[in-house]
């Protein structure tokens, strides 16, 4: 799974001190589902590339649980596609950025900058339509490239993955956030223990594009629900306690 972000005014490399985030070493943080990765690939003076990484564990995000007889919770997409998985890498390895504090650039980290974001693997069922109605919103510049399904079936039309590449000059702490919000609304990943009324909840008022962010917000957060029968199970996720601070700013 992976997310990069390059900054393209000249110097480039203060990315590494809006990101607190050195481009001479690479950056490892334990998550619960397996390690997230920072480095760069590229910096130099004209631009500056920083790579998020995210080594998902299949088999370690059910360890502990009952998955039945089917082979879904150990074969999937979780461990290449961008999904709420990374929302929560991006928190834990970008949150003094997404709360718009940077010790050495504070005058840059409250700029407009020009930045472009590459994501290789992102889900979207609602296909090239979707993704731009969530992001051209927002100011940003989409590219967006499909895949057939099976190139030797076309006749089963797109895979529900897209690569996109977005463009647009805007403060880190946005462009972090707009990603952590809006990614797991791509994925949309569902899962049972959570009922449908409260995805039905109204999230951010009455606005119908905002509710069907909502909803599908919701949705995608239900990575981080599990069955509590004991203190043992009681747990605090990463997402549960970053998710508030960024919702208001879509």
């Amino acid at each position: 799974m992976l997310l990069t972000i390059t900054l393209t005014q000249q110097p480039a490399t203060d990315l590494g001190y809006l990101l607190h985030k050195s481009p001479g070493r690479v950056h490892t943080r334990p998550l619960a589902f397996g390690p997230s990765h920072v480095f760069y690939p590229e910096a130099t003076a004209d631009r500056c590339t920083a790579a998020l990484l995210l080594d998902i564990d299949p088999v370690g995000l059910v360890r502990g649980r009952r998955p039945g007889p089917s082979l879904e919770p150990y074969v999937n997409d979780r461990p290449y596609v961008a999904s709420s998985f990374l929302s929560v890498a991006i928190a834990d390895q970008f949150g003094t950025a997404m709360n718009g504090r940077s010790k050495e650039r504070q005058d840059l980290a409250d700029q407009a900058l020009p930045f472009e974001v590459g994501i290789p693997v992102l889900p979207s069922r609602g296909g090239d339509a979707l993704v731009r109605k969530l992001f051209e919103p927002l100011g940003y510049a989409v590219e967006s490239t499909g895949y057939p399904l099976d190139a030797m079936f076309p006749e089963w039309g797109e895979a529900p993955y897209r690569t996109v590449t977005l463009s647009a000059t805007i403060r880190l702490r946005d462009l972090l956030s707009h990603l952590y919000v809006l990614i797991p609304v791509l994925d949309d990943q569902k899962h049972y223990w959570v009922g449908d009324d409260e995805v039905e909840k109204p999230l951010l008022g009455r606005h119908k594009l905002r509710q069907n962010l909502a909803n599908r917000f919701a949705r995608a957060s239900r990575n981080y629900c599990w069955p509590v029968e004991s203190l043992k199970d009681i747990r605090i996720a990463p997402f549960h306690v970053s998710a508030p601070r960024v919702c208001d700013t879509l």
